[in-house]
């Protein structure tokens, strides 16, 4: 493949941080609080929007931004509960349309306990509850609820947004900021942006798929938009094996090689930590690393794919036109 050997990086917006400090949080009041998964699932998701109106965060959160939210009561040494962030999944104008209600997807988390250090019980695997998520999925439209934030400065949608196209891979809950950010450039007050827009959501079943309905709409409804599915724990009709976002890239290259070509686009990234390598690997094996990612000198004559996945982090870094946000 040829490629493009100029770069077009973003020019990222002006942000506001931290109006909402952990030691002075606001209260916010939900608006609703419902599933957001497709069909029944092993997970218990969320789409959990909340009213932050006379509040210095109302008008002041961008899509790719978080958020705050402090659980109430105390911890196991009797202190209080750590702020914990979540992503903000609604555009920069809100649910309402006038910066007031900010939206995040949560996730329950449910889990076995596991000895996380010298003198834990290494025997014990009682059910361990997720403090804040839990808390978040329980609330009821009307409850109040501690906030803080904004935070975040890099995760962003460029301030020309016709000046790019763009490549959107998501896993879980990682595609909270998409779904604000694919709002924000079909349904801007000012009309569609005409860039080519990619999302490719990975999920282990179709039930996971969250949001699913949303995006199969915009699909349909505008030709620029194009949504992928990456199921991983599911035969696929043909008889073959399950694929992780990395491998449809790879078996649909036809499709995505020209996107990368081009200098227009940027990369995104979110959700589970390391879902970004697989992606580094195939992209350079590839020849179209250019422009995304810096590889040091002493992994150029090896393999993309032969990388040491521990020495990827370190010597595998990306550029401003690739953003990475991985939990």
């Amino acid at each position: 493949m040829t490629h493009e050997t100029t770069t077009s990086d973003p020019v990222l917006p002006e942000v506001k941080m931290n109006l909402v400090p952990v030691k002075a949080p606001v209260t916010g009041r939900v608006v609703s609080n419902d599933m957001c998964l497709k069909g029944k699932s092993n997970a218990f998701v969320r789409h959990t929007e909340i009213d932050v109106t006379g509040t210095s965060l109302a008008g002041n959160f961008l899509v790719g931004q978080s958020f705050g939210v402090i659980a109430p009561g105390v911890d196991e040494q009797g202190k209080p509960h750590k702020v914990r962030l979540y992503s903000v999944a609604c555009p920069g104008w809100g649910e309402d349309g006038k910066g007031n209600i900010v939206s995040t997807t949560p996730k329950r988390v449910i889990e076995e306990y596991k000895p996380q250090k010298k003198g834990d019980d290494p025997d014990r695997h009682t059910l361990f509850l997720g403090v804040c998520s839990n808390y978040l999925c329980d609330l009821n439209p009307g409850d109040e609820v501690q906030v803080t934030g904004p935070n975040g400065r890099r995760f962003l949608l460029p301030v020309n947004t016709a000046d790019h196209d763009y490549l959107f891979l998501a896993t879980g809950t990682g595609i909270a900021p998409f779904r604000g950010m694919v709002q924000e450039l079909l349904e801007h007050p000012d009309g569609p942006c005409s860039s080519q827009i990619h999302l490719v959501m990975g999920a282990p079943y179709t039930t996971d798929l969250l949001y699913d309905d949303l995006f199969t709409r915009f699909a349909t409804e505008h030709e620029n938009f194009h949504y992928h599915t990456a199921i991983s724990r599911e035969t696929r009709p043909d008889g073959s094996r399950g694929i992780y976002t990395h491998h449809h890239i790879d078996e649909q290259i036809d499709t995505f090689g020209p996107l990368l070509e081009s200098a227009r686009t940027l990369i995104y990234i979110c959700g589970i930590m390391g879902m970004q390598t697989g992606l580094y690997q195939v992209i350079a094996s590839h020849g179209l690393s250019e422009g995304y990612l810096t590889i040091a000198d002493d992994l150029r004559d090896v393999a993309p794919l032969d990388w040491p996945r521990d020495q990827i982090k370190r010597k595998v870094r990306p550029t401003p036109r690739c953003m990475i946000e991985v939990y």
